[in-house]
């Protein structure tokens, strides 16, 4: 190209300066352009001011210093591996692979290793196992304790996903208006979130106790007697879904706000000056322009109820009607049982739920969500 523009602008040739007609006004303007490309890529020139009879075609250009063209791309698979692409490979290497090692190391191994043991009929501890198939798996699903197990869970986390959401939308309205102690109050909810679940959980077991309890003293105070939470199934695991709740509902607020404070005010004073109230705005405006939010809280909660333990623990040793699955796996396992095979069936009978309940959200769920 710079040996061509040199030939436009000297004096002898014909171009604009001439006042006559320029060689790419001439014809052949597209087609020389073409041709001074391909001289640039093959260091040769295929054709020149002149046009094919000009007399320059193939003589050899020198190549030029410094160019991306001449510093040594290779192609590879159709696509330009360059030093620097190189290096940023190595370095996104050496920040990933760590990373990778660690979570199939501690995340996927064991996940793995589960399902080969819930195919073994193993008393934990012992040194040798019994390889019997899906045993494990006919059995849970063929006794009785399959439909307590997985009532007590679908109660357990319907009422405690469902609570903490519509709590927490309640919550985080009243804390999106502007009074005094407004940081304070938002500090104040999301704090039980953070706790150690074991805490809490020791917390309210004191509270709720018939015997030592602040609850069973109030009511004392009152002439009516306690309830036995821990002892009967049904209050046990209602006590059990109020901590939880109580515990994910500043998590659900909080995440609430950010979405209320996100809206776009114009849209709302539009709305009210077109005569909605503040019950159809809430409808018709807020709900909607809320739905990614409610899902990603839809999903992590979720998540989150049907792997609740800590508090399970804590408050029902015995699981006495507070069975859910990861609670079950546990007492099959670490308890007076010490099947470590049919615990890890129920194990990767948790993992498929979840698995089954994220598609199924994420498939149909996701449909009714209105982004901005």
């Amino acid at each position: 190209m710079l040996k061509l523009a040199r030939d436009y602008n000297a004096p002898g040739a014909t171009g604009r300066r001439g006042g006559s007609m320029s060689w790419l006004d001439a014809g052949g303007s597209h087609a020389a352009a073409e041709a001074a490309e391909k001289g640039d890529d093959d260091g040769t020139v295929h054709g020149g001011p002149g046009g094919p009879g000009d007399g320059r075609r193939g003589q050899v250009k020198p190549p030029r210093v410094g160019t991306a063209r001449s510093s040594g791309r290779s192609r590879t698979g159709g696509k330009y591996w360059t030093p620097r692409a190189r290096r940023e490979a190595l370095v996104f290497l050496a920040l990933a692979l760590p990373n990778i090692v660690l979570i199939a190391f501690f995340t996927y191994r064991p996940l793995f290793a589960n399902m080969y043991y819930s195919t073994l009929d193993w008393t934990l501890g012992a040194a040798q196992a019994t390889a019997i198939g899906w045993g494990n798996y006919v059995e849970f699903f063929t006794s009785s304790d399959a439909s307590t197990v997985l009532g007590i869970t679908a109660v357990f986390t319907l009422a405690t996903v469902g609570g903490a959401m519509l709590l927490g939308l309640l919550v985080g309205i009243a804390l999106n208006a502007k009074v005094k102690g407004q940081g304070f109050a938002r500090s104040a909810i999301f704090a039980p979130y953070v706790l150690s679940g074991v805490g809490v959980g020791l917390v309210w077991l004191f509270i709720f106790d018939p015997v030592y309890g602040v609850l069973s003293w109030i009511l004392r105070g009152f002439g009516a007697s306690s309830p036995q939470w821990i002892n009967d199934p049904k209050l046990a695991l209602l006590m059990v879904i109020i901590v939880y709740v109580w515990k994910n509902l500043g998590y659900c607020a909080v995440i609430y706000l950010a979405g209320l404070q996100s809206m776009p005010k114009d849209l709302m004073e539009a709305a009210s000056l077109d005569g909605a109230g503040s019950f159809r705005r809430f409808i018709s405006i807020t709900l909607p322009l809320l739905s990614p939010t409610t899902f990603f809280i839809l999903i992590t909660s979720l998540l989150s109820s049907l792997q609740a333990f800590d508090i399970i623990r804590i408050m029902t040793r015995t699981g006495n009607g507070t069975n859910t699955l990861i609670f079950e796996s546990y007492l099959q396992a670490f308890s007076t049982y010490n099947r470590a095979g049919y615990s890890a069936a129920i194990s990767v009978v948790l993992f498929v739920l979840l698995l089954l309940l994220t598609g199924l959200q994420l498939r149909f769920v996701e449909r009714k969500v209105h982004y901005a």
